[in-house]
């Protein structure tokens, strides 16, 4: 893979100033590629647009301030990106989290639900216009292993009942399901839709749980996690390589095709979890009328 192979791509990485969306920004800026950073931290954010600037030789840095819990940010966060840039051929929807303890967004709605999954299906479908004015271009949602112990119960997507950390990969299984049926309905239009399973890695995830478990974390992740470039590797592969090209509604990880779980590829199931979606968005433009 060439070092300038994504000239002229412009990239919106989501969750982009820690672990696997950082470097994953990292390795597409050293590619030659317009990178465009959403980061909720704004000194956080400005930092590492210069870090990667600097070490990259890529002026063609930027980044948006979101937080993606909040569809009124998530709006304004399409609304920022189209006013600047014309184009976007990748759209990385990293950013995610676990809450220990049921809490819900300014929406009202589950924050599991709400940052991993509605986030990325709101902010795909704003932007979706774009993409396809893009083509040929890529989405790319990560999901986890988590995700075949997950199971979508329409009666309780919110953890109302019994909640507990499996809101998570309910989340994850509902990532691979968007996947699915934004790939149906995208057939032929030269965009694809892939997810993914980056493996565990050495992040700051599960840090915003206080901070005994932020200490577990930080003490035990580098001991068995992988490196955030080696866990950014499966992202960076379907960002960049032209060897996926055509490829989607598939399931990577370690940069391969795998089988994900039953539930995951039950387009019944992706069908409802999108018009559910849908209701809980209210997106301006009409997702879920699209086929």
């Amino acid at each position: 893979m060439s070092n300038d192979n994504m000239n002229g791509k412009i990239c919106l990485v989501t969750g982009g100033t820690n672990g696997i969306g950082k470097a994953t920004a990292q390795a597409l800026a050293q590619m030659g590629g317009t990178v465009v950073i959403v980061g909720r931290n704004a000194p956080k954010t400005a930092q590492l647009v210069e870090e990667i600037r600097a070490a990259s030789g890529n002026k063609n840095v930027d980044s948006l301030l979101a937080d993606l819990s909040s569809q009124q940010e998530v709006r304004r966060l399409a609304d920022q990106f189209m006013s600047k840039y014309s184009h976007l051929h990748v759209l990385l929807n990293n950013a995610g989290a676990v809450f220990m303890q049921r809490q819900l967004s300014v929406d009202g709605i589950e924050m599991t639900f709400a940052l991993n999954h509605l986030a990325s299906f709101l902010l795909t479908d704003l932007l979706l216009d774009t993409i396809k004015a893009s083509a040929p271009a890529r989405i790319i949602n990560v999901s986890s292993g988590a995700h075949t112990t997950g199971k979508i119960e329409f009666d309780n997507l919110q953890g109302e009942r019994g909640y507990s950390p499996r809101v998570y990969e309910n989340s994850k299984l509902a990532n691979i399901l968007f996947t699915m049926e934004l790939a149906r309905r995208l057939k032929g239009s030269g965009v694809t839709v892939n997810a993914l399973h980056p493996g565990f890695t050495a992040t700051g995830f599960s840090k915003n749980n206080g901070k005994v478990m932020a200490a577990l974390v930080s003490l035990f992740a580098p001991l068995v996690a992988r490196s955030p470039a080696k866990g950014a590797g499966t992202s960076i592969h379907l960002a960049a390589s032209p060897s996926v090209d055509g490829i989607t509604g598939k399931y990577f990880f370690d940069s391969h095709v795998t089988s994900a779980a039953p539930q995951a590829t039950d387009m019944a199931v992706a069908r409802k979890l999108w018009d559910a979606s849908a209701e809980m968005v209210h997106p301006a433009d009409g997702l879920s009328a699209k086929t």
